[in-house]
């Protein structure tokens, strides 16, 4: 990482939840939360718990110099909607085969 730049990812178990429209795009209680110097939290979801079948590959791609080059898929009205890294980066490497959306709703946690 670069100076003063850091990169967490620690497994979140609160339902993660992705609506576009009145579709549900995923649902997951396995979420990876990526916290980035800079960045709001992101939630990295398994790619089996997202319905893939909706999505259409991008032809976008874009390099961070941290976590690799990103691949993206769009529903009709909503291009590049979600990311994933699917080589990515050795620091990262956890985020592999899992996606990440903009918009997603956390519950908040079970108090126990």
């Amino acid at each position: 990482m670069a100076n003063g730049h850091t990169i967490t990812i620690e497994r979140d178990d609160r339902r993660i939840r992705v609506v576009h429209g009145d579709q549900v795009l995923a649902e997951t209680g396995r979420a990876l939360a990526l916290r980035e110097t800079g960045c709001p939290v992101r939630y990295y979801i398994p790619a089996e718990d997202v319905r893939l079948d909706l999505l259409t590959p991008s032809d976008t791609h874009t390099q961070c110099p941290f976590k690799g080059t990103a691949s993206y898929w769009s529903l009709p009205d909503a291009a590049d909607l979600v990311w994933s890294y699917p080589d990515p980066k050795q620091d990262v490497a956890e985020i592999k085969d899992h996606l990440c959306f903009y918009e997603v709703e956390v519950s908040p946690a079970e108090v126990s």
